[in-house]
């Protein structure tokens, strides 16, 4: 037994040397070569080991108060860091994810959007990540660009989102009461994580595509009519010019030019400055010349696009108007597409919109235009808003309450000398509101020295033919006092240009609009809404859903296609837009 115990002993002894032998021979000479080989091969491989480096809230904090364009955006950077426990966004097992040169690419090309990609490259983000490259045996300086770079990339992305979802000059952010239409109330932070593929979302974020189709059709105007730009633009026809068809003018090859050759086509030259007077025998002068029915259709179709009448005839308005620079109309597009930055993400599927340098209501039912009609708006010293609220009510044979400034600056004197003056004007005054006003004695009522404070009365004229609302209103009730109306005045319908109300909007088919608005409503049919009308006297009926309306201001849209149109800027809204937009 003490024979085995001893060989056995010896068995382990020469095993344990040969062991230590082995591990001594792994610390010599050819494990050293062998582990450089290993480093040697290791430099190849772009992979980083180690764990992907953590931002802490104070290093984001101080990185967008430092850089001026990002600081705007500090909050929701925070809120996307914090969302995601601090971890990076933009690198993944210390690479950057795709999505980096998207970003890129999409900045690049900002000035399709009418936007400066010079605003966007804040930072050198190319230089960044050729730096990152280059140290990328080294973990520390490593894991700190990775961290700088991840930073830059979220406060270009928020810079790019907030002005290409939100506007550049966005009213809200200055509290601007021109534009009271309610805001886009994206979430940048949310917004990115669905850039990322991090987060589903029903809006376009991830492919960065415009929220409204109205957007991307002016983006194809603006298209357009940049390479039209970089092709020559287009002729500028004689101030003279009076142009009728079937007359002949030198300039008809220049008009030809400007409407048939243009819209992105060949460039067009300087038209002559002596057109031939109206009246030219066509025969005695070149075909060219002639002012052919090809023409005269492309020129009705121009008097269209720009709200004039298809008349054919090319003079005074339609002459300005196919004047104007092509800089200008470019500037119209981008001014008009960061519009529609500003209102909501979605509208809803049912809604009014009145256009109001289009002088247009708009009815949307489903999304898509039920029909719409003309309409009046405000003349320029008694602007009509632009605001959104929703419709309530739809008022048959309403009364019209005449406004103090009436009573002050047309009425006093009359009332004065003869209090029953009221009577010639189909008016009355009343005490008290609705159905407990009451009548009174207008004799009774101090006219020569009532002031609007002192004056505890309504003074309103009666429904009927002379009623300055019509048989018909429509209410969504507003702290700007404006609505929607019937006018006995349709023969201001006619004018293409029709800014002549106190600052409501007044309609040319007033029934069709009540009529559709209490479509729900079978007791209410159009035969029934007139014969309630023709009783003068005053009916409310409440909707039964409450509609959205949108009062905009637009001087510029296009068709799917991408064809424009244009108006006037009749307030100086665009005026006052590009001077914040382009300087």
């Amino acid at each position: 037994m003490n024979f085995l115990l001893r060989i056995t002993s010896l068995l382990w002894l020469l095993l344990l040397a040969a062991l230590g032998s082995t591990t001594l021979a792994s610390c010599g000479s050819d494990s050293q070569n062998q582990t450089a080989g290993q480093t040697a091969a290791d430099s190849s491989v772009t992979t980083v080991a180690g764990p992907q480096p953590l931002l802490d809230s104070t290093e984001v904090i101080k990185a967008f108060q430092a850089e001026p364009k990002f600081k705007a955006q500090l909050l929701p950077a925070r809120r996307f860091y914090r969302e995601r426990g601090f971890r990076l966004g933009w690198f993944k097992d210390h690479q950057p994810v795709e999505r980096v040169k998207t970003l890129q690419d999409i900045i690049a090309k900002a000035g399709n959007e009418g936007l400066n990609p010079k605003d966007y490259q804040v930072k050198d983000i190319s230089k960044m990540l050729a730096e990152l490259e280059k140290v990328r045996g080294d973990s520390v300086r490593r894991n700190a660009l990775e961290r700088q770079a991840d930073i830059a990339l979220t406060g270009t992305y928020m810079k790019w989102a907030n002005d290409y979802y939100r506007g550049v000059a966005n009213p809200h952010d200055k509290k601007d009461t021109s534009w009271l239409v309610k805001p886009n109330k994206i979430k940048l932070n949310k917004a990115l994580l669905t850039f990322l593929g991090e987060r589903k979302s029903r809006y376009n974020y991830y492919e960065f595509a415009p929220l409204h189709p109205e957007y991307d059709q002016l983006k194809k105007a603006l298209a357009t009519y940049r390479a039209q730009e970089r092709a020559g633009g287009w002729p500028t026809l004689p101030a003279t010019l009076n142009l009728k068809p079937g007359a002949a003018s030198p300039a008809v090859a220049a008009l030809r030019k400007r409407l048939l050759d243009s819209a992105g086509g060949a460039a067009a030259s300087t038209p002559p400055s002596n057109p031939t007077q109206p009246g030219t025998p066509a025969a005695a002068v070149p075909a060219a010349q002639v002012y052919d029915p090809e023409l005269v259709q492309a020129v009705k179709l121009f008097q269209q696009d720009a709200g004039l009448k298809a008349t054919g005839i090319v003079s005074g308005e339609t002459l300005k108007q196919l004047n104007v620079p092509i800089g200008t109309r470019i500037d119209q597009l981008i001014l008009n597409m960061e519009r529609w930055r500003w209102l909501p993400k979605k509208f809803e599927e049912n809604y009014l919109l009145v256009n109001i340098p289009e002088y247009t209501l708009h009815v949307i039912e489903g999304n898509k235009e039920a029909f719409n009609m003309r309409v009046i708006v405000g003349k320029v010293l008694h602007e009509t808003p632009v605001f959104s609220d929703k419709m309530e009510y739809v008022v048959l044979a309403p009364y019209w309450n005449v406004p103090f400034s009436i009573i002050d600056n047309e009425l006093r004197g009359k009332l004065t000398a003869n209090p029953n003056y009221l009577d010639r004007l189909d008016m009355e005054v009343v005490k008290g509101y609705g159905r407990k006003a009451t009548v009174i004695d207008p004799a009774s009522v101090d006219w020569a020295n009532v002031t609007q404070a002192t004056f505890k009365y309504t003074l309103r004229r009666r429904p009927g033919p002379k009623n300055d609302l019509g048989d018909v209103k429509f209410i969504f009730p507003n702290s700007n006092d404006i609505y929607l109306h019937d006018t006995p005045h349709d023969e201001l319908f006619s004018q293409s240009n029709r800014s002549f109300s106190h600052g409501c909007v007044r309609l040319s088919e007033p029934i069709k609009l009540a009529t559709y608005l209490l479509r729900d409503r079978p007791e209410w049919d159009q035969a029934t809404i007139l014969d309630s009308i023709a009783t003068h006297r005053e009916k409310y009926i409440t909707l039964k859903e409450k509609l959205p309306v949108y009062l905009v201001y637009f001087t510029a849209w296009a068709d799917a296609a991408g064809h424009p149109h244009f108006r006037d800027d009749i307030y100086g809204l665009d005026k006052k837009l590009a001077r914040e937009y382009f300087d």
